[in-house]
């Protein structure tokens, strides 16, 4: 994901000048493109997190769409602070770029662990949350970050990771993702019901009573191994698209939120959060049966490779 993303932002880099990127002393063999084509609109500001999202909030405030880019925890959980008050709070184009969420970098420990992030970065006012779940939705979500005004979390796998859309010809696959992709966008990937069919679901006879959501890279591990449900790409967090979570709820009787997260407060959250609330209102009939599945209220104490790690925290259907 880490290279569509750079790839990506080269690209919008041509079409808009105010774009620049800082990081704090890494990304190396992925930055370097950039850095080489615009060596004027990037900036290595060393170790010092902290002060790369206050550099980036005085560069917002000039007028460019600043990009920071590490790993996992050290531009969101490390400079909370800063990230809240300094940009945040001024509602300044500052797009944060984590890359190795979730136990992608499982063998270092819980240092590098971002199972948090989600958490916090959500509850910042006006942050949109991305959680890409392919190379594919990684382009996408860059793509559309650069034409954002305002703040952005996008976290990413780290590398070599399986493409989803557009991978196979199953019913559905692929369809729904053509480069375009909007701020709380729940993309179909493998879908025998498309969203919204009138029909219930029990008389389509390829289509499932349940549907699974994944939120970011594990996408590939439940496309690969999910036969009984169908499939959809929870991409966007906040916000949240609520007219599809009310065609999701209208379709199917069990919804299961799998996420590479801590169970509190992240993707599986926000969709129960904002099922009750329509519920509430009166806008849903009734309530689906929500299963989450996340990281437990533990941390891991293991090192171990993300997929070992996925297993040993219960992050399988």
């Amino acid at each position: 994901m880490r290279t569509a993303f750079i790839n990506q932002l080269i690209k919008e880099a041509e079409r808009h000048p105010e774009i620049v990127l800082l990081t704090g002393d890494l990304g190396y063999s992925v930055v370097e493109p950039f850095r080489d084509r615009f060596p004027d609109r990037f900036y290595n500001v060393g170790i010092a997190e902290q002060a790369m999202a206050g550099i980036a909030a005085g560069l917002a405030r000039e007028g460019l769409n600043v990009y920071i880019y590490s790993i996992g925890n050290f531009p969101t959980l490390r400079c909370m602070e800063q990230l809240r008050l300094d940009v945040a709070y001024h509602r300044l184009s500052v797009k944060v770029v984590a890359v190795g969420a979730g136990y992608a970098y499982g063998a270092m420990g819980a240092s590098h662990h971002a199972t948090e992030d989600v958490a916090m970065m959500r509850a910042l006012p006006d942050c949109v949350v991305a959680v890409p779940g392919d190379p594919v939705e990684a382009a996408a979500v860059t793509a559309l970050s650069a034409s954002h005004h305002g703040m952005m979390y996008i976290r990413l796998g780290k590398a070599h990771e399986t493409v989803v859309h557009g991978a196979s010809n199953r019913p559905g696959q692929g369809q729904a993702l053509q480069g375009q992709l909007a701020p709380g966008d729940i993309l179909p990937v493998k879908v025998a019901t498309p969203v919204g069919h009138s029909a219930p679901p029990s008389a389509a006879p390829m289509g499932y009573r349940r549907a699974v959501l994944a939120c970011g890279s594990i996408l590939a591990d439940v496309v690969a191994t999910v036969t009984d449900a169908d499939i959809y790409s929870l991409v966007f967090v906040k916000p949240i698209d609520c007219e599809a979570l009310v065609r999701l709820a209208a379709t199917y009787s069990d919804i299961t939120v799998i996420e590479e997260h801590q169970l509190s407060a992240g993707a599986g959250s926000a969709v129960v959060e904002a099922l009750s609330d329509l519920y509430a209102a009166g806008t849903l009939p009734r309530m689906p049966r929500v299963h989450r599945v996340a990281i437990p209220d533990t941390f891991c104490h293991t090192a171990g490779s993300q997929q070992y790690l996925r297993h040993l925290m219960g992050l399988t259907l």
